[in-house]
Parts: structure tokens; sequence; C-alpha cells
């Protein structure tokens, strides 16, 4: 299995390389101010959800480690709140959501042979058999994913507008919009805001984030930036 040290040895810092990206996120969060050797440490986590108010994120499509793909993802205060780190792995149809410490949150995998479209599978951790949701891709409508709970462990979900827009909301089972993604214009689609309503588990708002990257962007974390 894939483990949040499998980072250190797939993919390596390059000093070059990271200072260009540090440079860049003083654009992608004004908020954000690194210090040195911060890369892969655990600062604040994401801001509690008996916080009134939405938790805001904003989520950047680039890994911090050279050679890698994957999210880099700040919280309202600049503190780095998760990664992905992905490499060319044998499938390819599998990507951890880590937090700031590096321990795997969610762990998104493709389900094979599915006769209801494709659908991108969210386990708890690194958890290999007890799927916690299903992430469905929909034609129908507005509608473009349906988030639902395995077992009946939670609510489901649907999500509307336009992923590639960088423009979607995710609504329950009562049309209650509890999580938006919106563009951040200044930078262009690679980076965006994810906005999570209070009592709505922030983790698993990202991991939904991340099976729609696989689902509906070209490039996606699993396929070449360059083609």
């Amino acid at each position: 299995s894939i483990s949040s040290d499998y980072s250190a040895t797939a993919c390596t810092l390059s000093a070059p390389s990271t200072l260009i990206s540090i440079l860049y996120m003083a654009k992608v969060h004004p908020n954000m101010v690194p210090a040195p050797g911060a890369v892969g440490e655990a600062p604040c986590a994401p801001a509690s959800s008996a916080v009134e108010g939405p938790t805001t994120l904003t989520v950047w499509r680039k890994s911090l480690l050279f050679d890698c793909k994957g999210f880099t993802v700040f919280d309202a205060k600049g503190n780095l709140a998760y990664r992905v780190d992905s490499y060319a792995s044998e499938t390819g149809d599998e990507v951890v959501l880590m937090d700031a410490a590096g321990r795997p949150a969610f762990t998104v995998r493709r389900k094979r042979f599915s006769f209801q479209g494709e659908q991108w599978l969210v386990f708890s951790g690194e958890e290999t058999r007890r799927p916690v949701y299903a992430v469905r891709r929909s034609g129908r409508g507005k509608t473009m994913a349906h988030v639902t709970a395995c077992a009946g462990a939670g609510p489901s979900y649907e999500v509307e507008g336009s992923y590639a827009r960088r423009s979607c909301v995710v609504y329950d089972g009562e049309r209650r919009a509890v999580a938006e993604i919106r563009p951040k214009e200044v930078v262009g689609t690679d980076v965006f805001r994810l906005a999570v309503q209070p009592g709505v588990d922030v983790s698993l708002a990202m991991a939904v984030v991340v099976a729609l990257e696989q689902m509906f962007s070209r490039p996606s974390l699993l396929r070449s930036w360059s083609t």
C-alpha cells in the first residue's frame, strides 16, 4: 500500500523547483508566509466545522515535491492543510489525499468493471476493503456526479455545475448547498477555492474534489500534464 513515507523515496525535493513553487505560492495564497524547511511539516489543521461560517480552502493543482503531480491545499490562514503527491503507479487508478503531516485521510480508487459508468471509491485512510463513499459520473442534466454513501453509512450528495470551469455546487438530499468550488480568477483554473459548510467533513469534501479531478480534468493527477 501507499504510505505517507512514499513521497520521500518516489519524489524528491529540488531546491530550484521548491524556490519557484514558494514564489508562486505568494500569488496562490497571499496570506501565506512559508518558513524554510516548512514543506512536509504539520501546521494548523483546517478550521473546525464548529466555527460559524464555511471552511474555505485554496486548492492548487501543483505538488510541492519535484517531479510529482498533485494538489497543495491551504487553509484560510495560508497554512498547509492537505496535499496529494502522485507519481506513476502500476495501475494508475489510485490517489491518496494526505493531511499536512502526510497522514492518509482518504484514498480514492477507480472502480473497475462498473456497469453504472465511471466510478471512484473513497476509502478511509489506506483501507482497501470497505469504501465509505462512491463518486459516480453522471451525464444527466445539470448533475455531473452522484456521491453515495456505501452501506448506508451517511448522507448522499449530488454535484452540479462544471468542474472544468471550477464552478460546482454540492447539494445534500434536501437540496442544501453544503460545498462549493469557485475559481480564483487571478491565477487561472489551476487554483480554485473550496468552501465547505459547517457540519460537513472537510476531508471528505476534498476527497470528492480528487474524484472530480480524475473524472473531468484532462490531464488529471494520474495522466500526463503535457498531453
